[in-house]
């Protein structure tokens, strides 16, 4: 790609305003009233848009390796959404150019019998991120707000309470010099029904089926309030949820990259001064 293109590019990208996907604090939030696909010439087109996350994928690698080498700040990216959203995928697609040292991925599921003897957050917070480190969650502490009210294991009173101590939690992490970012993958209820259908028609996919993705399924509406109520509530100034239009695997993607760089570069991060005087070093 020419010089040229990549400025154009990257200008494009710095002036993105990402605001309308995001959800302001205790905003009366209506899902259904927000895409899932993107507006009309908003996706750059086929080629450009692989360009566009290529040059993006390398500036990320290189504020990640500035935050990895400094070590005085950190960031922890969380993925929500429902079945088939596209977690796994945009986290393949958006860190494919970012080197493994200081990057980590976790996935949450049903807590284990030993977890589930501790407060919900014991093990979120094992493995929040430290100085210097880039942590990406597939599902989250949300799931103990989402699941857990859905299917009617706790009920308002706690639930407003989980609300509380997780802004109290991330309000810990940010006070720790770590940024957190929030992204809802919102996808449509047909969309869905697509690529659980494709997942049905391939053997190779079969692995990635589990019995809740059709229960989860017939609880859409139920599901969809949770979700409202929970990123209504826990989107604040400091860490705000950003609803992403998930049905474009492409445009999810691209938005996802751009949106990270763009609060990578507001962290102003700086690459650590060396630690002995290198105008003494002469090389033979």
């Amino acid at each position: 790609m020419a010089a040229a293109q990549q400025s154009a590019y990257t200008v494009a990208m710095a002036k993105k305003d990402f605001s309308p996907s995001c959800v302001t604090p205790q905003q009366v939030l209506r899902l259904d009233d927000m895409d899932t696909l993107p507006k009309p010439k908003e996706m750059p087109s086929g080629s450009e848009l692989d360009s566009q996350l290529l040059e993006m994928g390398e500036k990320l690698h290189k504020l990640q390796s500035s935050l990895h080498a400094a070590k005085t700040k950190g960031l922890l990216l969380v993925f929500q959404g429902m079945d088939t959203s596209g977690k796994d995928g945009v986290i393949r697609s958006v860190f494919t150019h970012v080197s493994p040292l200081g990057v980590r991925a976790e996935a949450f599921g049903v807590p284990t019998e030993l977890e589930s003897r501790h407060d919900f957050l014991w093990r979120i917070h094992a493995k929040a991120p430290a100085k210097g480190e880039m942590v990406i969650f597939n599902r989250s502490h949300y799931e103990d707000v989402l699941v857990t009210r859905v299917r009617g294991w706790i009920d308002e009173k706690i639930c407003a309470k989980r609300y509380a101590n997780i802004l109290h939690f991330e309000s810990l992490l940010q006070d720790a010099g770590i940024t957190v970012l929030k992204c809802f993958l919102h996808i449509s209820k047909d969309e869905q029904k697509k690529r659980l259908q494709a997942r049905l028609d391939d053997p190779r996919k079969h692995w990635k089926l589990q019995p809740s993705d059709f229960g989860d399924r017939a609880l859409w509406p139920q599901f969809t309030y949770a979700y409202e109520a929970a990123l209504s509530a826990t989107s604040t100034t400091e860490s705000p949820w950003y609803v992403v239009p998930a049905d474009s695997k492409p445009y999810r993607d691209w938005f996802v990259a751009g949106l990270l760089v763009q609060t990578l570069e507001n962290m102003k991060l700086e690459p650590p001064k060396p630690s002995f005087d290198l105008s003494s070093i002469k090389l033979v």
